[in-house]
């Protein structure tokens, strides 16, 4: 069974910048990912994001690129692993934490859930019988699909508006479908789609349905819109949030609040049990931004060093 100082679940930006900050510190690292679970990759969540503008030291870089490069950056350091193996089991020991993978099994002294959200998808009928056959979910994967065509985004939030303004550069019409009285995006991305032609807002609007021949061809609205509750359009892509990927966590014992956030001491992003650490878009942040995420990894990585100091053991060879 191989030891490890410190064992990170998840490696997204926020796993593989608690993973560089801990090697900074001397700590042997884990970074466990899954390749056959999207939300879980290598790289995270930010690799869908087509344009990012909000993170220092890059005026415009794309997601994957930014990813990349914190990647890069945690595998130059030795005591650095990063293994595609997704974590299925943890016990809790005296003085260490045992994991289970489907492929292995570790041992650690302290561990981090940066495990991010999936999906939140809508239950409504059509749904399911147009998954990947009009209905979609990431914008910058299939918008290049609905060049020249009619598409609709559904959800209020800042992901929602730079979708619809991502969809804007191929469709012809762009529809952002609101169940709230507003669309709350960040300032800049608001102005870009009141300046933009292509992109009508319905607010108070909610999508009961989905409808379509082979693929998605019309959405069934809870109002009329020009006189009728169907909305012809070629395409749907979701946006309407996401959920914490907390169950591991629960299962250990691992306080949540009541939407599934792993509950977090924000000064040194510790949780309810000693050693275990929490960080990132699965906790009850409030402000959850990549560049938050990256910081509270490393604030985890710090007080996991801490944590290891008083326990007396030794960290990668030093005391």
């Amino acid at each position: 069974m191989r030891v490890y100082d410190f064992i990170i679940f998840g490696a997204g930006g926020t796993g593989l910048a608690a993973a560089m900050y801990s090697a900074r510190l001397g700590l042997k690292t884990l970074v466990l990912g899954a390749s056959n679970n999207s939300e879980l990759s290598i790289g995270g969540a930010i690799t869908t994001t087509n344009i990012v503008e909000n993170y220092p030291g890059f005026i415009k870089i794309t997601g994957e690129e930014l990813a990349k490069k914190i990647e890069e950056h945690a595998r130059s350091y030795n005591s650095v692993e990063i293994r595609e193996e997704k974590a299925v089991e943890i016990k809790r020991h005296e003085s260490y934490f045992e994991v289970k993978t489907e492929e292995s099994e570790y041992q650690s002294k302290t561990v981090l859930f940066a495990t991010g959200t999936k999906l939140r998808k809508l239950n409504i009928p059509g749904n399911k019988k147009y998954e990947n056959k009009g209905i979609h979910y990431c914008a910058i994967c299939d918008g290049a699909v609905f060049r020249d065509k009619i598409v609709a985004v559904i959800g209020d939030s800042d992901t929602a508006a730079k979708d619809a303004l991502l969809l804007a550069e191929y469709s012809k019409k762009v529809y952002i479908i609101s169940r709230e009285k507003n669309i709350r995006p960040e300032q800049i991305h608001l102005d870009r789609i009141k300046k933009n032609k292509k992109i009508e807002i319905l607010y108070s609007t909610n999508v009961i349905g989905i409808k379509g021949d082979k693929v998605v061809n019309k959405v069934v609205l809870d109002k009329k819109y020009n006189g009728n509750n169907e909305l012809k359009l070629d395409g749907v892509f979701i946006a309407i949030g996401r959920i914490p990927i907390s169950d591991l966590a629960k299962k250990i014992g691992v306080r949540l609040n009541k939407w599934g956030e792993i509950m977090i001491d924000h000064k040194t992003s510790s949780t309810n049990i000693k050693g275990i650490f929490a960080a990132g878009d699965v906790t009850d942040k409030k402000f959850k931004q990549l560049i938050t995420g990256v910081a509270d990894g490393c604030t985890a990585a710090y007080s996991a060093y801490e944590h290891i100091k008083k326990l007396g053991g030794k960290q990668n060879g030093r005391t």
